[in-house]
């Protein structure tokens, strides 16, 4: 059966301390973590709608996600591999952070430079909306950067569960449009690749 569905591989990239963890635990199963155990394993998967196609989101191994996760900011080898095989991206840093802004700029670069593209499905998402007070990037700013590379902005806070949703199921929405574009599917071909429906998406 599962030769049968689509599959997206999201990569979430960014700093440390952003909330890379908080937000994908926060879409998955709906709760703020503050702290997480990189050491516990589990089992995550959500049902949903996206673009009228329900859509299951599968994360089989989110201590592997983790620590990958982690290795984005450390290991040159093993977050090439990452962006190699991710589908989409979503780019996160903190609005109270001006390092992890300027960080997420290099990953930017960094997945074209890998995928050898002009552009390529990415969200990015300036976490951490409900520390206002202490914001140090403007929404402004952060919309003129991706203006200028032709990718989507949004704002987001995991602790109050703002944009969660909406920030990974733009970027199922994007992904699925830069497919359809790169290889529209046949108009009568049976390949497991191109069928529409169903699809797990794998959150590395």
């Amino acid at each position: 059966m599962s030769g049968e569905e689509e599959r997206f591989k999201l990569v979430v990239v960014g700093g440390g301390g952003v909330g890379k963890s908080a937000l994908t635990i926060q879409f998955i199963q709906s709760y703020f973590v503050s702290d997480y155990d990189p050491t516990i394993e589990d089992s995550y998967t959500k049902i949903c709608t996206v673009d009228g196609k329900e859509t299951r989101l599968d994360s089989k191994s989110p201590s592997r996600w983790i620590m990958s996760s982690h290795c984005l900011s450390e290991c040159g080898v093993m977050r090439e591999q990452y962006m190699r095989s991710g589908e989409g991206f979503l780019l996160v840093f903190a609005l109270n952070d001006l390092g992890s802004y300027h960080e997420v700029q290099k990953f930017h670069t960094q997945i074209l430079r890998v995928k050898d593209r002009d552009d390529f499905p990415m969200v990015l998402v300036g976490n951490k909306a409900d520390l206002e007070q202490q914001r140090v990037i403007s929404r402004e700013d952060a919309q003129a950067f991706t203006r200028e590379h032709r990718i989507h902005y949004m704002e987001a806070s995991a602790k109050n569960r703002y944009n969660v949703d909406e920030a990974f199921l733009q970027l199922v929405q994007i992904i699925r449009r830069f497919q359809e574009i790169e290889s529209p599917p046949p108009q009568s071909h049976h390949s497991g690749k191109q069928k529409r429906g169903g699809c797990p998406c794998v959150l590395l």
